[in-house]
This record gives structure tokens, sequence and C-alpha cells, in this order.
């Protein structure tokens, strides 16, 4: 079974933007609930449709397919209902391991948060100086969350700047 172990990070600062590569991302989700979620993604050229089941600590299942972005932006439009999570990613190596860094738009504007997936999740890895609060267990910052509860209507301000 395919896993991914993911762990999550408010960033604070822009340093992280050095040296890294950007594409936009566009994805809506067919499924959205706690046990399991179906997603549809589309970045440059490419869609994707990912299946995720719930996670357990920093784990969960997830199995990814590749599909044809004219395929993956019908889905968008008629199976998320309108809701559409909008970032620009970008990606970068520190220390070794891949890091990818989330700016989201529209009613997720101001957050970022950085993520890295690990091959196990006791791996240890140095963190950038630009990392600041984990938020690897905080269910408001999953991405399917972001669209059920955007950023801007949190209520608290514990956020920022970690």
């Amino acid at each position: 079974m395919a896993k991914e172990i993911e762990r999550k990070f408010l960033v604070i600062s822009e340093q992280y933007r050095e040296g890294s590569v950007s594409s936009l991302y566009r994805q809506g989700y067919i499924l959205n609930s706690r046990e399991k979620c179906v997603r549809v993604r589309v970045c440059n050229d490419k869609g994707y449709l990912t299946i995720k089941g719930a996670t357990q600590r920093v784990t969960r299942s997830e199995f990814e397919y590749e599909i044809p972005q004219e395929e993956a932006n019908t889905m968008l439009d008629l199976f998320c209902g309108g809701a559409i999570l909008e970032k620009d990613r970008h990606i970068l190596t520190y220390g070794g391991f891949r890091w990818e860094v989330d700016e989201f738009h529209g009613d997720n504007e101001g957050l970022v948060v950085a993520e890295i997936e690990l091959p196990e999740e006791e791996t240890e890895f140095p963190k950038p100086a630009w990392l600041g609060l984990e938020v690897s267990d905080d269910p408001r910052y999953f991405n399917s969350n972001l669209l059920k509860l955007p950023f801007k209507d949190w209520a608290d301000a514990d956020f920022r700047n970690g």
C-alpha cells in the first residue's frame, strides 16, 4: 500500500524562495471526509487524481494517478462544486530533503505552509531557518479543510510566525 508520511510547518520568512522552482496549483475535492478524500489537481500541463485515507499521526495511505489536464479541469468544474483551492508551490532541497512550500491564494491568502515527506515517521532532518511552528497534527492546515474553513475566517491569531 502506498503511504505518505508528511510533516507540516508554518513559514516565518521568504528565504525558501532562493533556489526554489514554482508552479501554480489548482485543486478541488470530489469526496472530502475525515476518513478519506478524493482530490483532483491541475499543475502546469498535467492533471492528477489522488485518493487519500485518514491520517494516523503523520502517516496516511495515498494513491496518486496522472490524468489528462483537460479531464482534470472538467472534473474540477463538474464535481468540485466551485470550491477550488489555488496556491503557488515552491519546491526546493534543503539538507538532502525535498521541501514543498505552499503560498495560498483567495480565501487562504497570507497562509504559507512548508511540507516535507519522509521515508519513516522517526526520520531526522535538518530544519531550515525559515521554518516556524510545526502544525502536522492541526487539521486546520489540511488542504481539504482549508476549503471548508478558509484561513481568512480563523478567529485566533496563534498561527502567525510560529
